[in-house]
């Protein structure tokens, strides 16, 4: 009895051992930017092995954001400051439109010009706001004191 119990034991934690492995070893991979496309005062970037955590997605954009504009001159402010960058997953690459539900980039020949809309993240910059990160879990602002808070959505209904 005891012998299964450990050999039960041993089984959970080879398992915990290997899931815990095979986490870290894809949270790790450096991202890969595959390309990046303009569209006035909107950046698009396709990437590969972004982050999972919302963290980890804004703690990214921290660290890079002077990489970016240095090697893509990205962000492309407005005017007036505005601007808006968003990180889409490459997935399966460059595909046909569908008509419908590809998001698709005319500083391209068709017929690969496209991809399926899987968007992980994205920056946007606003006078009122200043800078927001849409994640996941909702949008957080950058303050002026360099706190990252959650905005909080309300809704009125009437």
């Amino acid at each position: 009895m005891i012998l299964k119990k450990r050999k039960h034991l041993t089984l959970i934690i080879l398992i915990t051992c290997i899931l815990t492995g095979y986490w870290l070893w894809l949270s790790l991979r450096p991202v890969e930017i595959i390309a990046v496309h303009d569209n006035g005062n909107h950046s698009y970037i396709l990437v590969n092995n972004f982050p999972y955590t919302d963290k980890g997605k804004i703690n990214w954009w921290i660290k890079n954001k002077d990489k970016l504009k240095n090697k893509y001159d990205i962000p492309k402010p407005s005017t007036s400051g505005n601007f808006t960058v968003i990180f889409w997953l490459f997935g399966d690459g460059y595909k046909e439109t569908d008509g419908y539900d590809r998001l698709c980039f005319e500083d391209m020949s068709p017929p690969l010009n496209c991809i399926d809309k899987d968007a992980v993240f994205s920056v946007s910059n606003s006078i009122n706001l200043g800078t927001v990160f849409t994640v996941y879990d909702g949008k957080y602002q950058w303050k002026k004191n360099g706190e990252i808070a959650k905005l909080e959505i309300k809704f009125d209904v009437k």
